[in-house]
């Protein structure tokens, strides 16, 4: 690689955690992680899927699930600005448009800025329904509604981040639509099941990473949330060139990268792949933005 300018680079954190149906618990456990972060003086901090609660059943996971005018959005909104951070809040439990009727929720990912306004909203797409036999039963689509579209790259002091959440990882054309409307940063915060973990978990992250020349951001569930359910763990960050540069070890914690923009620009200077794309041949990704 060519040499690169000596610019500051943000630092984001990156937060590891297990969730339970204890929402003040968990409430507590996320605001320790942010504020930790802020007097580390990262500009952005990212949080996991389902950061606000894990219920143990259908009926519990609904019960405790709220709009985005509810109380755990406006604590989080009023500690984004105490701490004067942006907050990714990898997967909120949102009420849908017809809860009364449908009792139905979204997987809603939201961005605040630094004075705790949501920037951007994007609801999940790629919902979680898999039957792998004795390892892994879960299907999401029971009680939750499909997003319907993508949300543009966010601009944030870190760089440009494209939005996902967790089972997004696995469709490759969703990650290039976001790269190719200029997102830096892929996120998907996650709550990725102990035995997919450990067969496709990093090599999902590397490959986003080296196919989109983005840094991968994925915040992550750890450890046994209760007797039904538990999480893989290994919250990392991974850089344009495919290389892991933070990790969470075990347990609850956090990992901090710096965002090298230039060393970004450079990996997609010096290896162009996206101009060496033949969409003439093979079609080509589109990028549908909110109406």
């Amino acid at each position: 690689m060519s040499a690169m300018p000596d610019v500051p680079k943000p630092l984001i954190a990156v937060c590891q955690m297990t969730s339970t149906s204890d929402k003040e618990k968990n409430v507590s456990t996320c605001s320790g992680l942010i504020r930790e972060a802020a007097s580390r003086r990262a500009c952005m901090v990212f949080l996991p899927e389902a950061f606000d609660y894990i219920g143990s059943s259908t009926e519990e996971t609904l019960s405790l699930s709220e709009t985005l005018e509810g109380d755990t959005i406006r604590h989080y909104s009023s500690l984004a600005r105490e701490c004067r951070v942006w907050l990714s809040l990898g997967g909120f439990h949102e009420r849908g448009p017809s809860w009364e009727t449908d009792r139905r929720i979204s997987n809603s990912h939201l961005i605040l800025d630094h004075k705790g306004r949501i920037v951007s909203v994007y609801r999940k797409t790629h919902l979680f329904d898999v039957e792998l036999k004795g390892r892994v039963s879960l299907k999401e689509s029971n009680f939750t509604i499909p997003g319907a579209e993508l949300v543009p790259p966010v601009s944030t002091p870190a760089g440009k981040v494209g939005l996902g959440v967790c089972y997004d990882l696995r469709f490759p054309e969703f990650s290039l639509a976001l790269a190719q409307e200029g997102a830096e940063l892929l996120t998907y915060p996650s709550a990725f099941t102990v035995t997919t973990g450990l067969a496709h978990w990093e090599v999902l992250l590397r490959a986003r990473a080296i196919e989109n020349q983005c840094y991968v951001v994925a915040a992550a569930q750890t450890g046994s949330h209760n007797e039904r359910r538990a999480s893989y763990g290994h919250a990392m960050v991974v850089d344009p060139w495919g290389l892991v540069v933070a990790q969470c070890q075990e347990g609850t914690g956090l990992c901090y990268a710096e965002i090298n923009l230039p060393y970004l620009n450079n990996v997609r200077q010096e290896m162009p792949v996206q101009c060496h794309r033949r969409s003439d041949v093979y079609g080509k990704v589109t990028f549908m933005p909110p109406r």
